[in-house]
């Protein structure tokens, strides 16, 4: 065996590991989704979060500062008092003012109208929190100011350790809504993408030889249930067609046979000698051959009106102009009905629904030139015009025959 060059074909898939693979990439795309919706929710959080926690954190500093104020104007308020009472610094007892700074968890430096310090807390030098300082005033004139500054256990820790609670609550609120986000997107997505993966699937199961795969119905939104069903429509009228190819094939075959058996039957009889070319047996085996040119020419006037089945430019028609030519006095009885009657021996009426059949005969006509399609043809060029063909006949007496009624829909 020779080595042609040529790489073998891939094999094909079976349906079972054409699902699961629509299902994988099902799963990426929802994973995709629901990572997208968790992006965007992320960010709307993160933006929240964060200007809440700059708008909060302001607010609470502005609130601080207010208390660092008042307070400070209290130790100036106590401070003044006792100034009141000795009318100097120097003999004056600061102690209680020094007493509140630090129950207040503040520490203070009172100093003298030329910025001397006069009494002193004992952790002012240490205490590196934010300062204030207000006057001192005694009897309408001021007599000296007071510094105050925060210390680790005063506003300055209250304010550190209400802000960290605040960036702690919005963290977590962040992150639940985070959750939250995530497991909606992952409903979400999964909502979207079930239907694509059962698209997928029928799609491929199609592909792969199995025409009765169908969507079927679905719980999706309207645009995707509208895909489901154009595409379950698009299945059954490939499945019709194909089913119409068949019995296309199977009709033209059983229809062959006999001719084609006669002509063969007759030309090896005039090889072997057993007949002689009469006139009559050559005429015979002419009869035959015009036999199978009429259902060639059946064949192809057919494949016409199947073509105009689907591709016919339709336009509106006066069906009484149409006829002036053939029964121009007949014109006004023309609307939208016709109807054509003989007076032959008339139809069977087991053969009466399947006049319209490809290559149907009835037992009366099997003595008659024909291939049965000439009814199939006029019904396909009917229904091309969104019309309809129908039949009745009569086989009680002679000379009823047969009347053929055409409806077609009005201009």
């Amino acid at each position: 065996m020779t080595d042609t060059g040529l790489a073998p074909p891939p094999a094909a898939q079976t349906p079972a590991a054409q699902t699961s693979a629509a299902q994988a990439r099902g799963g990426t795309l929802g994973l995709r989704l629901a990572l997208a919706f968790l992006s965007v929710a992320l960010a709307a959080v993160a933006l929240l979060a964060g200007l809440t926690a700059a708008f909060a954190a302001a607010d609470v500093s502005h609130l601080a500062s207010q208390q660092r104020t008042e307070l400070a104007n209290a130790i100036a308020v106590a401070a003044s008092a006792v100034w009141n009472r000795n009318n100097t610094w120097s003999t004056a007892d600061l102690s209680p003012v020094l007493d509140l700074a630090t129950r207040t968890g503040t520490a203070v430096q009172i100093r003298d109208q030329s910025g001397r310090p006069v009494a002193s807390s004992d952790n002012f030098a240490a205490a590196d929190g934010p300062q204030t300082t207000v006057p001192v005033d005694a009897r309408e004139q001021r007599v000296g100011t007071a510094v105050v500054r925060s210390t680790s256990t005063g506003l300055n820790a209250i304010d550190r350790s209400l802000q960290t609670a605040l960036l702690r609550a919005i963290a977590g609120a962040a992150g639940l809504a985070a959750l939250l986000a995530l497991l909606t997107g992952l409903a979400v997505a999964r909502r979207i993408t079930r239907p694509v993966i059962r698209l997928i699937a029928v799609t491929r199961a199609m592909a792969a030889g199995d025409r009765a795969a169908r969507v079927g119905e679905i719980r999706a939104a309207g645009e995707l249930q509208e895909l489901a069903a154009a595409f379950d429509q698009m299945a059954g009228t490939l499945d019709r067609q194909e089913q119409i190819r068949r019995n296309l094939v199977a009709d033209v075959a059983h229809e062959l046979r006999t001719p084609i058996a006669i002509l063969q039957a007759g030309h090896e009889a005039l090889l072997d000698g057993v007949a002689e070319p009469t006139r009559a047996e050559l005429g015979s085996l002419r009869d035959e051959v015009l036999r199978l040119a009429r259902m060639v020419g059946d064949l192809q006037t057919l494949a016409a009106a199947d073509a105009a089945a689907l591709n016919l430019a339709r336009t509106p028609g006066d069906l009484a102009e149409l006829a002036a030519a053939a029964a121009d006095s007949l014109a006004r009885r023309f609307e939208a009905v016709l109807q054509v009657t003989d007076t032959g021996a008339g139809i069977a009426a087991e053969d009466l629904p399947r006049i319209f059949d490809r290559f149907f005969r009835g037992q009366r006509a099997a003595q008659i030139s024909g291939s049965g399609i000439g009814l199939t043809v006029a019904a396909e060029l009917v229904q091309a015009h969104g019309g309809r063909l129908t039949a009745r006949s009569e086989t009680t007496g002679p000379g009823q025959g047969t009347q053929m009624t055409l409806s077609l829909p009005s201009a």
